[in-house]
C-alpha cells in the first residue's frame, strides 16, 4: 500500500505544481430501479408512447416492472384517497368507471 501511495506521490511531483493529467469521463452507465421503470412505464403508457413504454419495459425483469407499477397505483390511489378525502376503494373504483358500493 505505501509503495502505491508512494509512486502515486512520484508521478504527481514529476507533473509539476500546477500540471494535471486530462482527466477522462467514464460515461454513466447505471442500473435503473423497479421504481424508475414503473413510473417511466405509466407515464409512458398514459402518453401513448410505445418508444418509451418498450424502453421501460426493458430496464428491469417483467416481475420487477409489475411490482413497481403495482406500487406505483397503491400510492397513487391512497395519495387521491387523501386529497378527495374519500376511502381508496371509493377513489379506485371511481378511476375505473365502476359503481362505487
Amino acid at each position: 500500500m505505501i509503495g502505491r501511495l508512494r509512486k502515486k506521490w512520484q508521478k504527481k511531483t514529476a507533473e509539476g505544481p500546477g500540471e494535471r493529467r486530462p482527466v477522462t469521463p467514464r460515461p454513466e452507465k447505471r442500473a435503473h430501479n423497479l421504481f424508475e421503470a414503473a413510473a417511466a412505464y405509466v407515464s409512458a403508457c398514459a402518453e401513448d408512447d410505445q418508444d418509451q413504454i418498450d424502453e421501460a419495459a426493458a430496464w428491469v425483469s417483467p416481475e420487477a416492472l409489475s411490482f413497481g407499477v403495482n406500487e406505483l397505483a397503491c400510492r397513487a390511489v391512497i395519495a387521491l384517497a387523501r386529497e378527495r378525502d374519500e376511502s381508496p376503494r371509493t377513489v379506485a373504483r371511481t378511476l375505473l368507471g365502476l359503481p362505487v358500493a
